[in-house]
């Protein structure tokens, strides 16, 4: 340990390198959730007054448990000096309404309160999937034009809250990550070891080359959160990533050897795929199936296109990620293989 930085080692709950600059008042909007509790940890350790807001009930003093769609207590946003907005519906599936609810209302609330004590500096944590087509997409940046019909209500959802922040009075930063994993993730990398687990997961394939995506280890986009919320002169939109484009099934199969997981007999072509994760969703809506259909288009895009980006406003900003993908993979690995032998 150095005496201004903090990492904490692999086996630690906890993975980050964050700088110990001068103490502001920090709102963390999601702090129950993956990304956002982790944020709002690293900027606590670091000397941070830290306010949690999440929706979850969590026993502790300054933790406030509300739903941001409703209305809810503004005076603990008076002083704040940043707002870190990490909480959204994150989710392949589920009802419109229930998206447009959590990831736009709730953000047009945020910011109306917001505005209502003095404009404190916003990081809005986004998604990389607002630029997402169904198509191979190389070096994606900033400028890429986003498409007319977004790959699903997420993604759509997600770039409406976008808007909703660029309107703002005050200085604010966007951060679109790509594919976040780590310990303590339960959106990404887990459901596909569960489907593996099961043998539900086969071996998807397309014609040509194989298909490779970039990811961002969860404490790099903890370091990016924190210099954007610390730090000035960072304002505008960013891409952030770790930077070292993988083919996605060697990923995959890459893991579930390290896990002791048997590897897909089945194979699949990502058309074949596609097809079926269309059937599932038409026939879940009709039914109006709560639960989400074992296959979804968004699922399956993970497989069928490329995605890459260009993160060199992100290099600018705040420097290269400090763990590199295969010390994250490393550490995931190990956290959740000691995780499942506590279980047993």
């Amino acid at each position: 340990m150095q005496n201004d930085f903090l990492e904490l080692d692999s086996s630690c709950a906890l993975e980050w390198v964050v700088p110990r600059v001068g103490s502001r008042r920090i709102l963390v909007t999601g702090a129950s959730g993956f990304v956002g509790g982790r944020v709002a940890d690293a900027l606590e350790w670091a000397g941070h007054d830290v306010v949690r807001v999440g929706r979850r009930k969590l026993d502790r003093s300054n933790y406030i448990s509300c739903d941001l769609a409703e209305k809810w207590p503004i005076e603990k946003l008076k002083g704040c000096d940043v707002v870190v907005h990490a909480a959204a519906r994150a989710s392949p599936w589920g009802p419109r309404r229930a998206f447009v609810r959590d990831n736009i209302d709730a953000t047009r609330n945020l910011l109306a309160y917001c505005a209502a004590v003095g404009n404190p500096r916003i990081v809005h944590l986004s998604s990389s999937s607002v630029y997402y087509r169904a198509e191979d997409q190389l070096g994606i940046s900033e400028s890429t034009p986003l498409p007319r019909r977004f790959v699903n209500t997420y993604a759509e959802t997600k770039r409406a809250s976008e808007e909703i922040v660029e309107q703002y009075p005050g200085v604010w930063s966007i951060l679109r990550p790509r594919a976040v994993f780590g310990p303590g993730d339960t959106v990404l990398l887990p459901r596909i070891l569960e489907a593996a687990r099961r043998g539900k997961l086969p071996f998807l394939y397309r014609a040509g080359t194989p298909v490779v995506g970039d990811l961002i280890y969860v404490d790099n986009l903890v370091d990016q959160i924190a210099q954007a919320a610390t730090r000035d002169g960072i304002a505008g939109t960013v891409n952030v990533s770790n930077g070292e484009p993988i083919a996605v099934m060697d990923l995959i199969l890459a893991i579930l050897h390290r896990m002791g997981i048997p590897s897909p007999s089945r194979r699949v072509s990502v058309r074949q795929a596609m097809f079926a994760a269309t059937l599932l969703e038409w026939a879940y809506q009709l039914g109006r199936v709560r639960s989400e259909p074992p296959i979804t288009r968004f699922g399956v895009h993970v497989f069928a296109y490329s995605k890459t980006f260009d993160v060199t406003r992100m290099l600018q900003w705040f420097g290269p990620p400090k763990i590199n993908l295969d010390q994250g993979i490393d550490r995931t690995v190990r956290a959740w293989s000691a995780t499942a032998k506590a279980r047993g």
